[in-house]
């Protein structure tokens, strides 16, 4: 009698435990769909992108679609019914989906990630609904990733054919336009006067370190100002009026310097005008001619601040461009400020030649209107091509 007990109570185990085994593989097997709208251009889209090829790998029954909203109607649409279906915000993206769970925006993997990876198990366990993949199934422009295969960051234009955005040069852009906001007319009046009243004087160190504090504190408050605009793009993220709003400034930009050069020929500020000039020449004369160093110096910071602050007016246009093309690529923190360090060393090259060689030959020189004049006209085309790009194509502005 208890040997039959014991045969029976082992077959029951024997059979539950097989039972087990082939329901558990059949939940591992199921497959499990991420829908994962995204923008180019958006940061934290990409930051997200590289977690779920990472998770793809991890997991062999994941099928990922990348939905891109920005150039597809049909992704959009489909994420403003997954949006009312759901009773969710769709504002913004990234936006994922994962059986009846949904994830607005991305911070890092320990906590969206971890959240997702959360959503996959429970779809894996409980055989969640599908929300999305019920309400339609997404072609146009989605990316599929399955069994570890990494999401493409190629483009297929038309007629150009297949381009890929990492042989795309950022740092080429970064020179060109660094180079032509340089060459701002109301970049350089104050160094010249500056540097006038400079060569008037017996101690050539004196003459060196005023003039160097100058530009340097010049390029520090560029980069300063470059800094704001980068982090405030950075912590909006993308945000598709943000990005049409600085298009739209851009296209201005560029008429506005296109029609500089037609009726302005001489290539002058209209920002600083007489007056205000005469104003900064005689504090410039008093601040130079102030016999304690330490006074003078700090005078000469003081003026440089506020004057190239009036001057961010004239040249505020291409930063903004630039820093907002900037955010459109996936860099590291310190790659970031290293291409506005390279931006503003660029920016200032002409001040630093016409110092040094005001300095050694112990006479002014300057850059001549011609040079202010054809900035205008390159640097307005530019502009009218970058604001096109960011209002209609921003794809092609996300360098690798």
């Amino acid at each position: 009698m208890n040997k039959k007990i014991i045969l029976s109570l082992m077959f029951l185990f024997l059979l539950t435990t097989f039972a087990n085994s082939v329901y558990s593989e059949e939940i591992q097997s199921e497959e499990v769909n991420i829908y994962f709208f995204w923008a180019h251009g958006c940061p934290h889209c990409q930051d997200e992108k590289d977690f779920l090829n990472t998770l793809n790998q991890k997991y062999d029954n994941l099928d990922i679609h990348g939905l891109e909203v920005t150039t597809s109607k049909e992704n959009a649409d489909l994420l403003k019914k997954t949006g009312k279906e759901l009773n969710a915000d769709v504002s913004g993206v990234p936006f994922t989906v994962v059986g009846e769970q949904y994830f607005s925006g991305w911070y890092n993997e320990e906590t969206t990630g971890k959240a997702i990876e959360d959503a996959v198990n429970c779809v894996i366990e409980n055989h969640c609904q599908d929300v999305v993949g019920e309400l339609t199934t997404p072609i146009s422009q989605s990316t599929h990733t399955q069994g570890g295969k990494a999401i493409p960051e190629r483009l297929d234009l038309p007629i150009i054919g297949e381009v890929e955005t990492k042989n795309l040069s950022l740092p080429v852009l970064t020179i060109i336009i660094a180079a032509l906001d340089g060459f701002n007319p109301c970049a350089m009046w104050v160094l010249l006067f500056l540097i006038s009243l400079l060569l008037g004087m017996q101690s050539k160190k004196r003459m060196w370190v005023f003039g160097t504090v100058f530009i340097a504190t010049s390029a520090f408050v560029y980069f300063l100002f470059m800094s704001a605009w980068l982090n405030l793009f950075l912590f909006l993220g993308f945000v598709f009026w943000v990005r049409l709003a600085i298009g739209f400034v851009a296209l201005g930009a560029g008429i506005y310097n296109i029609r500089e050069y037609f009726t302005n020929p001489a290539g002058t500020c209209k920002v600083t005008g007489t007056q205000r000039r005469q104003k900064i020449f005689e504090k410039l004369k008093k601040i130079v001619q102030e016999k304690h160093v330490l006074l003078a110096l700090l005078g000469l910071i003081v003026l440089a601040f506020a004057v190239n602050l009036v001057e961010l007016i004239c040249s505020a246009g291409l930063p903004a461009v630039y820093t907002q093309i900037l955010t459109l690529t996936n860099l590291e923190g310190w790659q970031y400020y290293s291409y506005l360090l390279l931006y503003v060393f660029i920016f200032m090259l002409d001040d630093l030649f016409v110092f040094f060689v005001a300095m050694i030959t112990l006479q002014a020189v300057g850059v001549t209107n011609k040079y202010g004049r054809i900035s205008h006209i390159v640097g307005g085309i530019i502009m009218l091509i970058m604001g096109a790009l960011l209002i209609f194509k921003p794809e092609l502005l996300m360098f690798g």
